[in-house]
Formats: C-alpha cells, structure tokens, sequence
C-alpha cells in the first residue's frame, strides 16, 4: 500500500515549504483549527512572495491519510497530538519534524510506537515573518526508526520520497542522528539567541568553537547515559554540521528572539537540565544559556 493521502499539521517555516513541495504530487490536507483557517483564508501563507492556497481540515473532520507529518514549534505539539486523533488509522504513519528529542515519545505514548518514525529535517534555514516565509530549498528529511518492527513503513516513506523527487537520508543510527542534529541546535541556536550571531560569524570564530565544544562535551556526557551509542564522532560531525550552513543565515531561535516570540528553550537547554538533575551530571554551560535567555524572554 503505498501513501497517497498526506495529513499535515503546522505552517511555520519547515511545514510551509514542505506542504509546498507536497501539494500537486499527492492529496494533501492542511490541519488547523477554525479560527485560523478564517485567517489563512484572508491572508494565506506565502513561500518566496508567492501566496499559496491549500486544502483545510479541521481537527473533527473524518479523514484517512496514509501519512501524517507535524511541523509545528514544540510549544504546539501537545495540541497536535490532540488535533490528530480523528485521523490516525491502523496504517498511518507519522513523522514529527520539530526540533529536540522528545516528540517521537510523546507522539507514541498516545498512538503507539509502530506509527512513528523517527525524523527531522535539516537544511538552509528559513526566514519567517508572520506568514511570509523565506526559504531556497536546500533541506533533507532524516527519518529511520530503532524499532526493526518499524522497516516496512520505513521503506513505504522512503519510496514516497523517492517517487516525489524529496530529498531525504536514512541513516544507520537514527538515534546518534537525533542526537546529532539535537547537538547541533544546542550551542547554536540558543548561543546564537543570545549573542545575535549569523551562522558566518559562527563558524569564523576560533573562541565560539571552543565554546561549543565545552557545549558538546557537556552533553555527551548524558547522551551516554541515555544509552546513545557511536558518540566518538559526536564533537567533530557538530562542528561540520556548522560549516556548511550558509553564512548570512539566521537560526530559528535568533529569529524568535528578533521577533519577540517565544523560544524553544525548554526542549533545548530545559530538557538537558532535566537529564542532568536525572543523572546527577552538572550541565553548567546548558544552565546558564538557559538562564540568559528565559532574562531575554522576560523583556519582551
């Protein structure tokens, strides 16, 4: 049975572009609330200066998608976990494209392990202002699953993708992946928060690396407490994650913080103070970013 009918939830920056991608090879549906379909009907979303009209659904509609893929910010996944309930069938499958390391266990404590698969997207970052979201895009979804149950509908996503022209990546260890990419947004994003930093200005200086391996040091600690294997690479594959992201690009969290809005701190630097306070391991570099940009949210 292949996937056909594609459920998504969440028209920030990374659900925009790939409901974007999605709408004329498959049936897609956009799920959101009342309230803010009568918004997108006044002003729709816009990818690049274009405006782009999709097909709403609203939480209890009855429908039967074959995939499901949220793309909300980590303050709404608790929302779309709910908005999803009507929709998730024996056969569905799920992704959660949203950043941090929690989603997928959230997702499966309500609808069962054997719908989820493992993913995030990595890519050019995006700019978004309101509704209007800028993006080239350069991005790839990584999705696997650690679950061998789970082969044959990873292997269904990996034909959808192949057959629809979406760049994507199965990596042998999804879950050293995750917690690549986790690392990654950890000293980059929140750091990045804080000091107003493009990736460029990242990536020329010789101190910022050094604090950013302070940063990944920190938390391989607890990775490995956490049973995440492969971790030897952990340090220098980060830092080569920074170097190829363009230059004048701006992380999300930067964005936020520009834009006033509320970060995902918590699934951030929040979620490392938590396994470290489990683990009794002192997270003192988390700690404080975590410290300096809940003062920054508290200006706004």
């Amino acid at each position: 049975m292949s996937i056909d009918k594609v459920l998504l939830c969440g028209l920030g920056a990374v659900g925009l572009t790939y409901a974007n991608k999605l709408k004329n090879v498959c049936e897609l549906k956009i799920l959101a609330d009342s309230s803010r379909i009568e918004r997108y009907a006044k002003t729709p979303p816009e990818l690049n200066d274009r405006q782009i009209i999709f097909d709403y659904i609203t939480p209890d509609s009855n429908w039967e998608p074959d995939l499901i893929i949220i793309t909300t910010k980590a303050q709404g996944l608790d929302s779309a976990i709910d908005y999803i309930k009507n929709f998730v069938k024996d056969k569905t499958i799920i992704i959660s494209l949203l950043n941090g390391i929690t989603s997928e266990n959230k997702i499966a404590n309500v609808y069962g392990k054997e719908k989820v698969l493992h993913s995030y997207f990595i890519g050019h970052s995006a700019v978004r202002n309101g509704n209007k979201v800028y993006q080239d895009g350069v991005g790839t979804i990584v999705f696997g699953s650690p679950y061998e149950e789970n082969r044959a509908n990873v292997i269904k996503l990996k034909e959808f993708f192949e057959k629809n022209n979406i760049d994507y990546e199965i990596p042998k260890d999804i879950i050293y992946s995750m917690w690549l990419k986790y690392v990654f947004n950890l000293f980059s994003n929140q750091a990045s928060a804080i000091m107003n930093l493009t990736f460029g200005e990242m990536k020329k200086s010789i101190k910022f690396k050094e604090f950013a391996k302070k940063v990944i040091s920190e938390v391989k600690i607890i990775a490995e407490k956490e049973g995440v294997r492969n971790l030897e690479n952990l340090e220098s594959d980060s830092i080569s994650s920074l170097d190829r992201m363009i230059d004048s690009g701006k992380t999300s969290m930067l964005q936020d913080i520009l834009a006033k809005r509320p970060t995902e701190v918590d699934i951030f630097a929040g979620e490392i103070l938590r396994l470290g306070e489990k683990y009794n391991i002192a997270t003192p570099y988390n700690q404080l970013m975590y410290d300096m940009i809940k003062i920054i949210e508290e200006s706004f």
